[in-house]
């Protein structure tokens, strides 16, 4: 369903009560891009990622054509950016009974003085039932990158909101696919690196393999439904190599300044 006909803001039903709510962009140079924020439609109804505080009412749109704004309970964050949490408090606005929902990290640093309502600081594997969804919340600290990062599981749908996890390039036409998003999704990570590959990254992947996920809630690119712990090892697999790569970079920088 496109819900605004310029931007071509749409929203898809991904898995049972979630839907992907989607704006194409285009950068000056022609290329594509895509937003994505992920709505849990329950008793206590969630957004996660608010979008670019100028998305705001692309997605205003998108939410109120699938329940009423003001019944929204909580926003929710991965880490604190733009993309993120750049709409907060405009969406704490609307909807009078809505916290935002992020790490205790996030809370900390940022969310607790920024937003205009007090958040939900969740601990690392708290679970949160907002009616027939059960929510946990698992720290993930610099996975991709932020100390305060955190990510959400839906263990009713088996849905990984993995928030900058598999950010593919172009538009996302494809709501929900089961193609490759780990290629496109890497070759768009490798020119600038946007992973800040620390010690414990494979562990922190394998940990959340362990959580077999189905559903990849993308935040930029398609959503992606399959085995999802195979996925989340070979992206392990495939930063490792980067890894190696960056620390025998960093093994030459005595060279080159002799």
């Amino acid at each position: 369903m496109i819900t605004n006909l310029h931007s071509g803001t749409n929203v898809h039903e991904i898995a049972e009560g979630i839907y992907r709510i989607n704006t194409p962009i285009d950068f000056p140079d022609g290329n594509g891009f895509s937003f994505n924020q992920y709505l849990l439609v329950d008793d206590q109804p969630l957004l996660f990622h608010t979008g670019p505080r100028q998305l705001f009412e692309r997605v205003r749109e998108a939410v109120a054509a699938v329940m009423p704004v003001q019944s929204l309970r909580y926003i929710g964050l991965s880490h604190f950016e733009a993309d993120e949490c750049g709409s907060m408090n405009s969406w704490l606005a609307l909807a009078p009974a809505a916290v935002p929902l992020c790490s205790q990290v996030a809370a900390m640093v940022s969310v607790a003085d920024t937003a205009d309502r007090a958040p939900r600081a969740m601990a690392d594997g708290e679970r949160l039932s907002v009616g027939r969804h059960t929510l946990q919340w698992l720290d993930t600290p610099q996975v991709p990158h932020g100390w305060d990062c955190g990510l959400l599981m839906d263990h009713t749908t088996g849905t990984f909101f993995c928030g900058d996890l598999f950010t593919q390039p172009g538009h996302g036409d494809e709501p929900l696919t089961d193609g490759d998003i780990l290629g496109p999704s890497e070759a768009f990570r490798q020119p600038m690196d946007s992973f800040a590959h620390a010690p414990q990254t494979r562990a922190t992947l394998e940990r959340l393999a362990r959580l077999a996920p189905r559903t990849l809630a993308c935040m930029h690119g398609s959503a992606w439904r399959g085995d999802g712990g195979r996925l989340l090892r070979e992206l392990a697999a495939a930063l490792d190599g980067a890894g190696a790569v960056q620390a025998a970079a960093m093994q030459r920088v005595p060279e080159l300044a002799a």
